[in-house]
């Protein structure tokens, strides 16, 4: 049986290797980061080491970084305002905090979004702005002192941190409420003692992240991404290739198949070997389709005909060619029987 070959980073990326060193390595260490003493201090010394590392791959200050139990969490900030306006491609942890009728406009902006891969600047707006950077981190060049909001969420699991811890980035000076009340951590921002072991973990991802970047790893898996763009393109003609053409994550892939439903995409992929999505995984499970594509203007057939390819930079290009062949051998066997 051949290896089965993972394409859904933007699912969640594979741990790194860097973070799971450091974090079997905090393990170790006993204090709390709130206690005064030489243990204590120790534990506090690895909390902020993480801050000063994500604030690097983020580009904002050490005291911006507001660590959380993921970036759900962080968006919940949204709920200590007015109203707030999100755009209808946002992820649905930035959408369900919609509100109207009150009075502090605040925008949920995906700066890129987690199904299609496309990049979009947010737009001009009175009022606070908060960016959803969540796919973005760690894949292309992002710098949140330069990017003119007020917040962002952050999450380590899609740049190789472990699952259950995110960040909230606040614009040095910019009030927030309280995510989570009680004790003063996280500069009063969110109580309760820090998870250690997640955050130094986030923070090794965080410095291993930037390092790919900085060494082209993320222009490899452009290539292969528009080896694979190609490859389906020329191998089915009515395929759908959504966002080509517009600024994307280098390793995002959104493609309609007219003819053969998102989830038996899935499915049949699944059993051959291939992990893939049809959109976000926080959405799977649910009898609905993308809520994401119908607001790009797909009607509702076409957008339960969509799945998301997600590649990373341990993705090989005979993978990705092995997924091509795979996928339009099943897409012709699909037409065949709807024939």
């Amino acid at each position: 049986m051949r290896e089965r070959v993972y394409l859904d980073w933007n699912a969640t990326a594979p741990l790194r290797a860097e973070a799971r060193a450091a974090m079997l390595e905090a393990m170790d260490v006993v204090g709390n980061p709130s206690s005064v003493h030489f243990e204590g201090r120790a534990a506090l010394t690895l909390v902020e080491n993480a801050r000063t590392q994500v604030a690097a791959l983020v580009g904002c200050k050490p005291v911006e970084v507001v660590f959380t139990s993921g970036a759900t969490e962080a968006a919940a900030v949204l709920r200590g305002f007015g109203a707030v306006t999100v755009e209808p491609t946002a992820h649905d942890c930035l959408w369900s905090q919609r509100r109207e009728g009150q009075d502090v406009p605040v925008l949920g902006w995906g700066y890129a979004n987690n199904e299609t891969g496309v990049i979009a600047e947010a737009p001009a707006h009175e009022g606070p702005v908060m960016l959803d950077i969540v796919q973005a981190v760690g894949k292309v060049a992002f710098s949140f002192a330069w990017s003119g909001a007020d917040m962002a969420i952050v999450s380590a699991h899609k740049f190789g941190g472990p699952k259950g811890v995110g960040a909230l980035i606040v614009r040095d000076g910019f009030e927030t409420p309280a995510l989570l009340t009680g004790g003063g951590q996280e500069m009063g921002r969110r109580a309760g003692t820090e998870n250690i072991i997640g955050i130094v973990g986030m923070g090794a991802a965080a410095e291993a992240a930037q390092r790919d970047l900085a060494d082209g790893v993320w222009e490899r898996v452009t290539e292969f991404r528009n080896i694979l763009d190609s490859a389906l393109s020329a191998s089915v003609n009515n395929t759908i290739l959504v966002g080509k053409g517009e600024p994307r994550l280098p390793n995002t892939l959104s493609l309609i198949a007219p003819g053969w439903k998102g989830e038996t995409q899935v499915m049949a992929l699944d059993l051959a070997g291939f992990a893939i999505s049809a959109g976000s995984a926080c959405s799977s499970g649910k009898v609905r389709t993308s809520r994401v594509l119908k607001a790009m203007g797909f009607d509702e057939r076409l957008a339960a005909q969509a799945i998301r390819i997600s590649l990373g930079p341990t993705t090989t290009e005979e993978q990705v060619m092995r997924f091509a062949d795979v996928w339009c051998t099943n897409y012709a066997k699909a037409l065949a029987r709807a024939a």
